[in-house]
């Protein structure tokens, strides 16, 4: 299953529902209107295999996000990864998807791992009540 819309492209490549998140405002929200974006939801076997390729780690990876280019990108999530973190984060279902979907829109925006970033999600989270 494939939904597009103004400048993002969420491509459903496994069983099952997506979970309902507000995608396009988060996207716009974090990366801004102009920027386009595919979101791709994949499976483990898939995960591992794009992990191993451009990370060197040969495990599933729960999301993973490319720059194409200053105003694109694309963010690969796999659920089943994604919930075997959800003790660690205290969230379940849609919330916990969107709790990495957020961390991958900061990563594509440019910031790294540490307390910028974090506060940065931080800061999305509360106002999308994730």
């Amino acid at each position: 299953m494939v939904k597009t819309t103004a400048n993002l492209s969420i491509t459903n490549t496994v069983k099952g529902k997506l979970p309902r998140l507000p995608f396009l405002k988060l996207k716009n929200a974090i990366l801004g209107e102009k920027y386009e974006l595919s979101v791709v939801f994949v499976s483990p076997e898939k995960a591992k295999k794009l992990n191993l390729a451009h990370r060197g780690k040969n495990k599933p990876a729960n999301v993973l996000s490319f720059p194409l280019s200053k105003n694109s990108g694309e963010i690969f999530l796999c659920v089943p990864e994604i919930k075997k973190s959800a003790k660690d984060f205290d969230r379940q279902g849609g919330r916990l998807v969107g709790f990495f979907f957020i961390h991958a829109l900061v990563h594509l925006k440019g910031n790294r791992h540490g307390s910028t970033m974090e506060k940065t999600e931080e800061k999305f989270r509360k106002v999308f009540d994730i």
